[in-house]
């Protein structure tokens, strides 16, 4: 196997778990905290395909950032920066924005670190041995 493969192999398979796990959580645990959040501002949520593609996109480059993390870091350290980048400074942004259902933070925020330290683990046990 070429390095560029044990390359792409953890970083495809983190972003398949990446992907899986934003979809069930806001699609089955959070989208009515999401859809009324954005009715209470006149607004309709955005759930065309081209949305769902962007976040296929985000899921990707956050695989890759914990990849990039993981040759660095150790597996926590690898995690809570992960989790730091993605989602809080995330939450930060669309809070500043008004756009933020606060009221998904509870449920979120633990699925969130789990979401990230899956994702890093399987970084760790898939990825090129240096």
């Amino acid at each position: 196997m070429s390095s560029l493969q044990k390359s792409i192999l953890p970083v495809l398979l983190a972003t398949i778990w990446i992907s899986l796990s934003e979809f069930l959580r806001n699609e089955f645990l959070l989208k009515i905290y999401w859809t009324e959040h954005y009715q209470s501002m006149g607004l309709v949520f955005p759930a065309e395909p081209v949305n769902g593609a962007v976040w296929g996109i985000w899921s990707l480059c956050f695989a890759i950032a914990i990849y990039i993390f993981s040759k660095k870091f150790s597996l926590w350290q690898t995690v809570f920066l992960a989790w730091w980048v993605g989602f809080v400074l995330m939450w930060l942004v669309i809070g500043n924005m008004n756009v933020l259902p606060y009221g998904i933070l509870p449920i979120a925020v633990p699925l969130s670190f789990f979401e990230a330290y899956l994702a890093s683990l399987i970084v760790f046990r898939f990825k090129k041995k240096d």
